[in-house]
């Protein structure tokens, strides 16, 4: 990725590695892959950038090196193959090269997120490893749980910690490698851009954070800029680094590396911080157990709307992420509470392209007026914010652990579940109390129904499409949702919607609160299917992109 200067255009488009497969002019001729890579829809997603100081326009070019070192770092944490195969792809100038080259890039791999993982380039597994390069390739779950069976508490601690990989000594035995030490290459050059970020900028708090995430890429804690992170207020937004856990397909418990950069929408960031003063009354109202609420969130639970600039890493795999909840270390979020960062901008590129043509040919015309931007905006952040409520830290068998771990392979869809389907709760909490205007209702069901036809055709074998195919047979089973088989449209029961979300609210909250993982893989397979009147809708979806690809915009 080229540096920018410091003078900065006022309208910075997102920038996207050129070969994505929308930033450049079709040649005309069509592939097999051709059709999966028009499933993304290319967007030149802007950020204003008028009002930032020089000092920060400079730290903004930097944060933009330091994120293109994330993809380096995600594509190796991927799989072993990647850094060679992509030297091998960017080679190949036939029609099928530079299109496996294009799909390689919307996807970080060899893999399609949206074809259940499944490899699009000749000569690499099938299936994309569950352990991805995390673990040895032919490391077993038996074979790590005996191993870990027999370290002591602290090496248990680390072998399965976010920020450690498990490699085979010279004798063959496993052994956790901090990840300071396996990414050293990548991780030096990053620490110095953050650095040199920290000393252009002239905001204290980015200069703080930056200094402290440097330091953290070198040490491996990760704690003290989590927290400097969590206390950030800057014009330029930075999240970078290793957070989430989808793709360790064995246990989910490696972190991958990513980063967003971002502008902060001060106007839309104050409308909303006003969510946050509720939290506390909202987990006291949950429908669990009280002895399962906490009764003392973190003081800090900042909300940020950010513009988008750039994305590194894990950020540009696949399905764009809307909203994120960060971070993910449980002592963080027990201490401090946790971070709610909403991409505006690619929220308004999905709305328009993807769930309003969806809405048109799905929902019952009768409720289709009450499809808007704002709901599925707000859903997004109710969806962010109640992931930090609930069981995290909890007691199984008599000893400590967390729900992540307790819940294995399956943590993350049932997690995203959980976040959906809450939010609804929390949402309704606010409308029964006045905070939200009453019509907000009607529109936050029916944009959450005409949403989930968009989310679920990521694939059930993806986090949140699994977790939202859960949510909507569920719905339909309970008769919050009803389907017309002569016009094949769907419509929200508001008669029986909110029951339904407050008892699966509280079914998947206690699930996670005794670590059942066998009870929640129950109501997984039972519901996160793909059959009857939701797959012959997905049948008709075939015209409208699934997502979108941010692409840099022509001439810039």
């Amino acid at each position: 990725m080229k540096r920018l200067p410091a003078h900065l255009s006022l309208i910075l488009p997102l920038l996207f590695i050129s070969c994505s497969g929308s930033s450049k002019k079709d040649s005309g001729v069509t592939t097999e892959l051709t059709p999966k890579i028009r499933r993304f829809a290319p967007v030149a997603i802007t950020a204003d950038t008028s009002r930032l100081s020089p000092g920060d326009r400079g730290a903004l070019a930097k944060l933009i090196e330091a994120a293109s070192l994330m993809d380096r770092l995600y594509l190796r944490q991927a799989w072993t193959g990647n850094e060679a195969l992509l030297r091998s792809l960017e080679a190949d100038q036939s029609p099928e090269g530079r299109d496996r080259l294009r799909f390689f890039h919307i996807n970080m791999g060899p893999w399609s997120d949206l074809d259940d993982n499944k490899a699009f380039v000749p000569g690499v597994p099938t299936d994309r490893p569950p352990q991805a390069n995390y673990y040895p390739a032919e490391l077993t779950r038996e074979e790590f749980n005996t191993w870990l069976a027999g370290l002591p508490e602290e090496e248990q601690r680390q072998a399965t910690g976010f920020f450690t990989v498990i490699r085979r000594d010279p004798a063959q035995k496993l052994t956790a490698i901090p990840y300071s030490q396996e990414y050293k290459d990548l991780l030096v050059p990053a620490a110095n851009l953050l650095r040199d970020a920290a000393a252009l900028t002239d905001n204290a708090s980015l200069r703080r954070f930056l200094e402290t995430r440097a330091a953290a890429f070198l040490s491996n804690d990760y704690y003290e800029s989590d927290v400097d992170w969590m206390e950030l207020d800057s014009p330029v937004e930075p999240t970078i680094g290793p957070y989430e856990v989808y793709m360790d397909g064995l246990f989910n418990y490696k972190a991958a590396f990513e980063a967003f950069i971002g502008i902060r929408n001060d106007q839309e960031t104050a409308k909303l911080a006003k969510f946050s003063t509720y939290l506390q009354e909202i987990e006291n109202n949950l429908p669990i157990a009280p002895a399962y609420r906490n009764p003392s969130l973190g003081a800090l639970a900042p909300i940020r709307v950010i513009d988008q600039v750039a994305l590194g890493g894990e950020a540009r795999a696949g399905i764009q992420t809307a909203a994120f909840n960060l971070p993910n270390d449980e002592r963080v979020v027990a201490e401090k509470g946790s971070k709610r960062v909403m991409l505006k901008n690619v929220q308004e590129a999905k709305f328009s392209k993807i769930l309003v043509p969806i809405a048109g040919l799905v929902i019952d015309p009768s409720q289709q007026a009450s499809i808007a931007f704002e709901p599925f905006f707000t859903h997004i952040l109710a969806h962010e914010l109640v992931h930090g409520l609930g069981p995290h830290n909890i007691v199984v068998k008599g000893k400590k652990t967390t729900v992540r771990k307790a819940m294995k392979e399956i943590g993350s869809a049932f997690e995203e579940a959980k976040a959906d389907v809450a939010g609804l709760f929390a949402l309704q909490y606010l409308v029964d109390k006045g905070v939200l205007p009453r019509e907000t209702e009607a529109q936050m069901y029916t944009t959450f129904l005409a949403s989930t036809f968009r989310s679920v055709r990521f694939g059930i074998n993806e986090a949140h499409g699994r977790g939202i195919a859960m949510i909507f047979n569920y719905f339909m089973q309970a008769n919050a949702y009803e389907y017309n088989d002569v016009t094949g449209t769907f419509r929200v029961n508001f008669d029986r919607v909110k029951e339904a979300t407050r008892i699966l609210t509280g079914e998947i909250m206690m699930l996670q609160a005794h670590g059942d993982y066998e009870g929640a893989r129950r109501l997984l397979d039972t519901y996160a299917v793909v059959e009857g009147p939701l797959q012959r809708t997905l049948a008709k979806l075939t015209a409208i992109p699934v997502d979108i690809v941010p692409v840099q915009s022509e001439g810039n």
